[in-house]
């Protein structure tokens, strides 16, 4: 009964109130974004897979601006991510938009972190089970490890999630995902040692298919 129904009311119930709630703050920051990405935007969007794989707009602030060298190519990470953008990620309020995403049913507030299209053609059929439920803010992979976890070690998780939600279980993810962001436990600028994290040898495939992409656009 919950995850047939009371699961996705409970979403809209929560996601739109939070979005009242919020509205004026979360204007505020659109506004400091705005400026300090330097004409970028505040806002970041980008397709990814949803429940059964379809495809959706995910959102989320902005928090780099869109320079680029003399040959006309985005300078590195690091040198585009404003101190602006840097409290936002760290304090997960990057993450705040997709209550919008959550309210319009493309993600849930608890499941599998959506990932990039390209991912696609990458996962096994046991990865892709991810995909049986909607795509959440949080986690069961995130509140256990999020930027230090190993990839293959993620994918059982949000496996796990698929099989194991409940109530009880979504209560406690937030619970956790709370805790953790209070403590600004885990959440950085980045996502840890790639060499460490990508055991299953994705990242290079992931960037030569972003390139094969960029390439057709």
């Amino acid at each position: 009964m919950y995850s047939c129904f009371f699961k996705r009311v409970i979403d809209i119930l929560v996601s739109g109130c939070a979005l009242l709630v919020l509205a004026v703050p979360l204007a505020l920051i659109t506004l400091w974004l705005h400026f300090a990405n330097k004409g970028a935007g505040a806002f970041f969007l980008q397709e990814r897979p949803g429940k059964g794989g379809k495809i959706f707009k995910v959102i989320k602030f902005k928090t780099m601006t869109d320079e680029r060298d003399a040959d006309g190519s985005l300078l590195p990470d690091a040198q585009r991510l404003t101190k602006v953008g840097r409290f936002v990620r760290s304090t997960s309020i990057d993450e705040l938009p997709q209550l919008w995403n959550v309210f319009k049913g493309d993600m849930s507030l608890i499941g599998p972190r959506p990932l990039t299209t390209v991912y696609l053609q990458l996962l096994n059929d046991f990865q892709l089970r991810r995909l049986e439920v909607r795509p959440g803010i949080t986690g069961w992979a995130q509140v256990h490890g999020r930027n230090h976890c190993k990839l293959s070690k993620k994918f059982e998780y949000d496996v796990w999630y698929v099989d194991n939600y409940t109530f009880l279980n979504d209560v406690k993810i937030i619970w956790l995902t709370v805790k953790n962001v209070i403590k600004r436990s885990d959440v950085g600028e980045g996502s840890g040692d790639m060499k460490d994290i990508d055991d299953l040898g994705f990242l290079p495939k992931v960037l030569e298919l972003q390139r094969n992409v960029s390439k057709k656009v």
